[in-house]
Parts: structure tokens; sequence; C-alpha cells
């Protein structure tokens, strides 16, 4: 368990916090570019409101929500084509958050000239804008946007889910390094599901845990498992996949690669995206014209929380936490390995920044950061078509508009008839 005190630490992620501070050393998912058109959109990140825009001219600005002119929100803005007008008074910002209109003062005047809003960096990357919070100085220059593989890959097609889910985001890292819910969550407690709704219980994923581990290496966690007739010749132990420091888990197998990424809107908020690729071992894919962006459902018309899938199990697990989860009163056992070793990663690199230093997943150098590649297993829990068939109808994935056409993708007629259903 944890005291009070270090449960705060870890888990307040506002302006000045420790974990917030840490948190605003990275880039940031705030919205899929497909959100950005027209009209402003408001987002809240790390605790700030913010509205996030596409000038005239194609340029991304991030705002504070608030104008400084009376403080109404400038989602209430007409975007023109240097920059985002106040519906209000009509003062208008370009993207740095410099006012370069004030329409109700004298033409003389230099008033505008003093006037800025805050205004932070933004960059588009494999379908997403990202957003950086953090110091971005001469003396201490904002870090690279990371270019992980899942981003940039030119040769596979792409959907993107998300959903905001109601409690802090380190619950849902610790689930990343918490292997043996697998078995018990999604194995035991899905086939329940299953045996009640009287369909076929999973197979793949109640593979019995034999042994797991936790390596700390340069991109964050890399998680290992070996499975019931497994060896350590099996790539679950021999390659494995990681936790990406630090909101980020990338997972698949059987020609899916996911990352799941965990945005901390606030204390009490995640926004969660699933962005998912997919490439048949050796097939060529055809152009994809866009990538679609979908909301994954969290509860049933009963406001129920939706438990017959993968994520949604994860999801209810996560929540029923409570909005931060009391760590004072929880009990850990040699099986929770993995979550003492992110606790210790995060306390690690909040006194690094408060020394002044760069966190782990830092790039600087544009050599190194053309395209990273992660390590991932292909054949997941020992067999990537076993996986795929289970995963891609039971996972979030089945709400995707492109399931069929994925399914289609791999040639395989089972897949195909498992995600029509």
């Amino acid at each position: 368990m944890l005291t009070a005190e270090k449960n705060e630490r870890l888990t307040r992620v506002g302006p000045g916090t420790p974990m917030g501070t840490l948190l605003r050393r990275y880039w940031w998912p705030i919205a899929p570019s497909a959100m950005v058109g027209l009209q402003p959109v408001t987002r809240r990140l790390l605790g700030e409101d913010l509205v996030l825009f596409r000038d005239g001219e194609g340029r991304l600005g991030l705002l504070a929500e608030q104008c400084p002119h009376r403080r109404a929100s400038l989602s209430l803005g007409c975007i023109e084509r240097e920059g985002l007008r106040c519906g209000y008074h009509g003062w208008m910002f370009d993207t740095t958050g410099q006012c370069i209109e004030q329409p109700g003062e004298p033409v003389e005047s230099e008033f505008k000239d003093r006037i800025r809003t805050t205004a932070y960096r933004v960059q588009e990357l494999g379908g997403l804008v990202f957003a950086y919070l953090g110091p971005d100085t001469s003396e201490q220059p904002a870090p690279l946007l990371p270019r992980y593989d899942l981003f940039v890959w030119d040769d596979v097609w792409r959907d993107i889910g998300h959903a905001v889910v109601p409690c802090n985001f380190l619950q849902i890292m610790e689930n990343s390094v918490d292997p043996h819910h697998v078995e018990w969550l999604h194995g035991r407690y899905g086939s329940f599901l299953k045996e009640l709704a009287g369909e076929q219980e999973f197979e793949v994923l109640r593979k019995k845990h034999v042994k797991v581990a936790f390596e700390v290496f340069e991109h964050g966690i890399l998680k290992r498992r070996m499975l019931e007739g497994q060896t350590e010749e099996d790539e679950d132990w021999k390659t494995g996949h990681p936790l990406v420091f630090p909101g980020m888990l990338r997972i698949g197998g059987g020609g899916l690669s996911f990352f799941q990424i965990r945005v901390p809107i606030d204390d009490e908020n995640t926004w969660h995206v699933w962005y998912q690729t997919y490439r048949p071992e050796g097939g060529q894919v055809p152009p994809q014209a866009e990538i679609p962006v979908y909301e994954v459902p969290l509860k049933d018309g009963n406001g129920d929380w939706i438990r017959d899938y993968v994520d949604g199990q994860d999801v209810t697990a996560w929540v029923t936490q409570g909005r931060i989860a009391d760590r004072t009163q929880e009990h850990l056992g040699t099986s929770d390995l993995g979550v003492m070793v992110l606790r210790r990663l995060f306390q690690e690199q909040m006194d690094l920044v408060e020394d002044g230093l760069d966190p782990i997943c830092t790039y600087r150098d544009p050599a190194r950061n053309v395209c990273i590649d992660l390590p991932q297993e292909k054949e997941k829990f020992g067999g990537g078509q076993a996986f795929r068939r289970e995963f891609l109808p039971h996972g979030q994935t089945r709400y995707s508009p492109i399931v069929d056409e994925v399914a289609g993708l791999f040639g395989d007629p089972t897949l195909v008839e498992l995600a029509a259903r």
C-alpha cells in the first residue's frame, strides 16, 4: 500500500504538481486530426481547458480557452485566415497566442501588441493531433514529437477509437503491467459472461501464466510472460511488448499492432485512445483513403458498464476502483511486481525533472526519431491467428466501422464470420 501523500504525488496531474510537471515534458494526443475542422474544438489536457483550431492557412493552434479580454470561451469564435477571432468582441489571436486585432480599439492603438494568451505547440502525426504543454524556451526547448512506428508506417490500415474514462490515468497504466489479470478478468470472467450468454468460452485468453518479468529499458517497461506449455524461446517471453512511458501500451500479434494511449484530462478523467494498425504478414494492403475515427461506448442503454468484450472488462475494473484509487487500502502481492516497478519508475522520473534533467523517452536527435521501432510479439499467446480470431471480434475493435473489411484483409473465412456477428 501507499501513504496518502505518495498517492497524491502519483495521481495529481495539474499545473505545478510533481506528476503534472513530469507529464508536461511529453507530447500527448489531444484530438484526432479529423476532429479539427471549420470550428474551434474545446479540449482539456492535464487539468487545463484549451481550444484547438486550424486557421485559414491550415496552421494548427492550441490556446487557453478563455479569452484574455473578458474571459469568454474562445470556442465561441470564428476561424479566419490569420487566426481565431473571439465571438464576443472580435479580438483575434494567431497560433502563437498573440493578439493581432482589437476591433473596438482606436486604429492607432498599440494595446493589442501587449496582449497574448497562453499558446502551446501542436503537431499532427498518424491521424492524431499532439500537444506539448511543457517548457519551450531557447534555454529549454521542447523535445521532438516521438515518431513511434505505428504512427509512421506507410503500408497499413488504421482506425482510431476513443472514449472518456472517468478515472485517473495511473490506475489504467497499472493495468498495463498486470499480466495476471488477462487470464482472470478476460479469460475466466470473460468466459463466465460468455457461458451465461450461451456462447463459446475464450481459449487463448484463459492460458495460465507460469512466470512474468518486467525490464526497465529505453522505451519504458518491457513486459515478458511465459504461459503454460511455453518455454523462454517463445515470443511472449523472448520478445515481449512494452509499456511506453509515460502513457501508452503497445500490444498485438498476428498482423494486429495497437497502441492504447491514456491521456490525462485531469485528476479524475482520462481520454483513452485505441490506435490500431492492420498489416497481414506478407500481404499487400490497398491504400486507405482516410483513417476512420469512432467512439467506443462504455455503458449500455440501462447505464451499466458494458462488460461482454475485453476492453469493456478493463474499463469496468478501472472505474470501479474509484475516480482516484485509494492505494492506502490496497494489499499488493508478488503478482503485482509490475505495478511496483511502474510506480518506482514514475517516482524516479519525477525526481529527474525536479533536478532539471530530461526524463526517459525524451527525443532531441532527429536522426534517432525517423521511425522508433518497438518490440512486439507476432505469435501472441503462442498463436497469431488464434489471437487475431479472439481479439478482433472481442476487443473494442468490434465497434470499428471497418472491422468487416479488416477481417477480409487477412483472408481468413473464420475471422470474417466472427467479425460479422
